[in-house]
């Protein structure tokens, strides 16, 4: 119907979009009692910019369109808007509340929201961090309050640790970090590293030695007219790069068993910390990520959020957009799988590098969806 949103019925006129503005106004309330300044971005942003810092998967799922030669993309979050306001000549340190509608594309025929809102805060402030992590995250959970959810948090920061520690060329540890959040490419990649990389290397014996022999240019020639648009260089530069990759030792069982392990924990957080200190007795990379992690479980603690029973698992987080790399945690509803995450939230410190060409500073923040908090509390999800 017209007058539905997502994941509630009749929400857009009368006493329903009345409890929603209501809802709304609560939980801006409890964002702007912690500091936040109320903010609104733009809603169509630059394209290039939402593409390289979200992965160019998000082009599928996002609505793009063009103005004056320039791709703009209908903002499919809210977090990196918002830094790009910040790091364009905000005060530091710096807090961020806001509400507003987000959009993504759906394949067709899907009954997924295609718009509906998101509110959020966001913090800008270096120092801390797992100070900062453990507050966002207390303050999400004052917010969602006894709605019917479960926590869970996760620590990306381990898994690009786990990455950078490999023995291993430079550009395999930037494949790896590239496709971490894509848990099948990931893997894929780590087989074609290690036990799968003799087999690769020999299927592709005949082009590495016209590489080291340079006859790239005659195989090419021999192969027939050129489909496609790529240029003898552009093949000529990808044989090389396969030639160097066959060159590279192959990942050891060792080292892809640690970073499965790293990837594989799932317990609480208090149990996972311990299995990280084992990990890190025999791979002192590890070291310096797990001691970020304990000072943050310490932090929660302090919070309220009690290390012995709040869930933790490696693997969250891994699906999520790509600016996430550090702590990172949701909010599930509990028997509602209709329903996406109520809330989830991350440190994204990285982004404010790239946004701020190098001058970066701590950032962490989180979002809840009113409408999904709505539906649980007693509506039923639109279908």
């Amino acid at each position: 119907m017209v007058s539905d949103r997502a994941y509630l019925k009749g929400a857009r006129v009368g006493g329903g979009l009345g409890r929603l503005r209501a809802e709304i106004a609560r939980i801006l309330a409890v964002f702007h009692a912690a500091g936040g300044v109320e903010v609104e971005p733009a809603a169509l942003q630059p394209a290039d910019l939402l593409l390289d810092l979200y992965g160019e998967d998000i082009r599928a799922r996002a609505f793009v369109t063009s103005d004056e030669g320039a791709e703009l993309m209908l903002r499919p979050d809210f977090t990196v808007p918002i830094a790009r306001l910040h790091m364009d000549g905000g005060a530091e340190p710096a807090r961020y509340a806001y509400c507003g509608p987000v959009w993504r594309r759906q394949e067709i025929g899907s009954s997924r929201a295609r718009e509906y809102l998101q509110a959020g805060f966001e913090v800008f402030q270096d120092g801390d961090p797992a100070a900062t992590d453990a507050e966002v995250m207390a303050l999400i959970v004052e917010t969602v309050g006894d709605a019917p959810v479960d926590f869970v948090t996760g620590d990306m920061g381990l898994a690009l640790a786990a990455i950078d520690a490999l023995e291993t060329s430079l550009a395999r540890r930037k494949a790896l970090r590239r496709h971490v959040w894509r848990p099948a490419k990931f893997h894929d990649l780590l087989r074609r590293y290690g036990a799968g990389q003799p087999d690769l290397t020999l299927r592709r014996a005949e082009i590495i030695a016209a590489a080291a022999e340079g006859r790239v240019p005659e195989m090419v020639a021999a192969a027939g007219a050129p489909v496609g648009l790529r240029t003898l260089d552009d093949i000529a530069s990808r044989v090389a790069r396969l030639a160097e990759e066959a060159a590279t030792p192959p990942l050891t069982g060792g080292q892809v068993d640690l970073l499965e392990a790293v990837l594989g924990v799932a317990d609480t957080s208090a149990r996972a910390l311990t299995r990280y200190r084992d990990l890190a007795a025999d791979a002192p990379a590890l070291r310096p990520a797990v001691d970020r992690f304990a000072a943050r479980i310490e932090a929660l603690d302090r919070a309220g959020l009690d290390p012995e029973t709040l869930p933790f698992e490696a693997s969250f987080g891994r699906t999520a957009l790509e600016y996430y790399d550090g702590f990172v945690f949701g909010a599930m509803a509990r028997g509602r799988s209709d329903l996406p995450p109520i809330a989830n939230g991350g440190r994204y410190d990285a982004l404010t590098r790239k946004l701020g060409q190098g001058r970066g500073i701590a950032a962490v923040g989180a979002i809840i969806r009113p409408e999904a908090l709505l539906s649980l509390r007693g509506g039923a999800a639109c279908a």
